[in-house]
């Protein structure tokens, strides 16, 4: 009889940390609910609802609490992370902010590899959960320095910008564009004309724009970007090779195109000048009370546009955008007038005109 070999790796005790792993992260997921989806006040004359879904009041503060989730959950699903792996991160913060979160759940250590530019806040907010933040002068420095960590350490580089829209069910399974469409269902115009979000990753904007199609929605998806990023000019070329400086608004805009950038799901870009997305911010605090940060404030300009031609075009219906992360990140960067005018940004045109648009007939 011939002899047949064999190779057994399997380990049973990182086999049930794995599954007490997945566990908890799921509990975590299970004792929060939904976020909030709050309507804009506009003139209800003009037939045009505009919602804002309020991802900041995950545990974490942000958006990228679904994310992190996600991308934790594929890394012990996939056997990426096990009992003692460190757990590095290229992040501009938010994500980084989550994931320390995750590490900290799961006993885990976490290292942030971020642009020395980011804000204090998320820096204290890192340190906070347990994580250490790295910070290096090029931006564009972040992904080498992650793969060194990693491999340094003997851990696991968790690449956000790979792995996001991947990670994530863009089926459903309670994702982002699945929550929006049923908390959608007894408004006015319950299918949105539009949903506007930015891309960092380009995960959600990924998820998003795979749910309307799969689902045969008719709503457009708008994806903004900050100047000074890679993902507008590369999707209005063609060319994905395109780079560029980097974006001065956190999370949102990339100095090259990241392999989770989906362009062929995107049914417009629309690039908003950073002194007007900082002005956008502050505006919708002025109408609705709530601080928010300022990629949020990119999604809200980009959603006045669009407003604006549905309301030329004689259109009725319904926008909606994000709350991505709560203002108080940003007291010492888009809210301090000292650091914007140091930086030749005057935000004062956008601010007014901003104002003149809930005035307009």
């Amino acid at each position: 009889m011939g002899v047949m070999y064999y190779v057994d790796r399997h380990d049973p005790a990182t086999r049930d940390w794995t599954a007490e792993a997945i566990r908890r992260v799921e509990a975590d997921a299970n004792r929060s609910c939904d976020t909030h989806l709050h309507v804009f006040p506009l003139p209800a004359r003009w037939g045009v609802n505009l919602y804002l879904k309020d991802e900041s009041v995950h545990p974490t503060g942000s958006l990228k609490h679904r994310l992190a989730r996600s991308l934790f959950l594929y890394g012990l699903a996939n056997g990426w992370i096990g009992p003692a792996t460190t757990v590095v991160e290229a992040s501009s913060g938010s994500t980084a902010v989550s994931e320390a979160y995750f590490a900290r759940l799961l006993g885990l250590p976490f290292i942030a590899v971020m642009p020395a530019s980011t804000s204090p806040e998320k820096i204290a907010l890192i340190e906070f959960y347990g994580g250490k933040c790295h910070l290096v002068d090029d931006p564009a420095a972040i992904y080498s320095e992650s793969h060194r960590l990693a491999e340094e350490t003997g851990g696991h580089f968790m690449d956000q910008f790979t792995y996001a829209e991947r990670a994530t069910d863009w089926r459903g399974n309670n994702n982002i564009a699945e929550s929006i469409f049923s908390q959608m269902a007894l408004e006015p115009h319950p299918e949105p004309a539009w949903i506007v979000v930015g891309a960092g990753t380009g995960g959600t904007s990924s998820t998003i724009g795979r749910y309307i199609r799969y689902r045969r929605h008719p709503t457009r998806l708008a994806v903004v970007d900050p100047e000074g990023s890679a993902f507008y000019p590369a999707w209005c070329s063609g060319d994905d090779a395109v780079t560029a400086p980097g974006s001065r608004i956190e999370g949102i805009g990339r100095p090259r195109v990241e392999p989770s950038f989906l362009p062929t799901v995107i049914d417009r870009m629309v690039q908003v000048p950073d002194a007007r997305s900082i002005a956008a911010m502050r505006w919708v605090r002025e109408v609705t009370g709530r601080h928010v940060g300022g990629s949020t404030g990119t999604n809200v300009a980009a959603a006045v546009q669009l407003i604006g031609e549905m309301r030329e075009a004689g259109e009725h219906g319904s926008v909606v955008t994000l709350i991505c992360d709560g203002g108080e990140r940003y007291r010492c960067t888009y809210d301090d007038d000292a650091w914007l005018a140091e930086r030749g940004l005057d935000i004062g045109p956008h601010l007014e005109e901003f104002r003149a648009f809930l005035t307009r007939p």
